[in-house]
């Protein structure tokens, strides 16, 4: 018999009221989401070019920042386990979707890039360091079930 598996779940809570019998240059995009067991919620909207609010996060954004996201913590877990030393971690990710010539096509993220900045204090070769980028990368759960082109561009510096 085979040994049962977990499954994680995730779930959300989104909340929106408006009216869209005011026409569609009109309505408000703007709604929350939550997902507990976090109390915090997240005010969001479209993208500015689909007539959102640019003070908002939109749903476009937040998919980069959970690859980067994810990317981070899958790093942070292999080097802990290689007994690498990282004591900051930036990145400056950025995320491409092209609108498809005639508009009939469905829209996409097509490509992420991913630039970590990671300090170490190690003296783990740079190929070594490349080495348990790929490896995350490889277990990051997000990029794992994205479609997107997603390429991880790391810098690495010592402390």
């Amino acid at each position: 018999m085979a040994a049962a598996h977990s499954v994680h779940r995730y779930a959300t809570r989104l909340s929106w009221t408006g009216s869209t019998g005011v026409g569609y240059d009109a309505y408000t995009r703007a709604h929350a989401v939550t997902a507990a067991p976090a109390s915090a919620d997240l005010q969001l909207s479209s993208d500015p070019a689909f007539r959102g609010d640019p003070a908002l996060l939109n749903p476009e954004a937040l998919l980069l920042a959970a690859a980067s996201s994810c990317q981070l913590l899958a790093f942070l877990a292999v080097a802990a386990r290689a007994r690498i030393d990282v004591v900051e971690y930036t990145d400056e990710a950025s995320a491409e979707m092209p609108e498809p010539a005639g508009g009939s096509a469905p829209m996409w993220i097509e490509r992420i890039v991913l630039r970590p900045r990671v300090v170490v204090r190690s003296d783990a070769s740079e190929d070594r360091l490349r080495r348990l980028c790929e490896l995350a990368h490889r277990e990051c759960f997000i990029a794992n079930s994205l479609r997107s082109e997603m390429t991880i561009e790391p810098t690495f510096v010592r402390a």
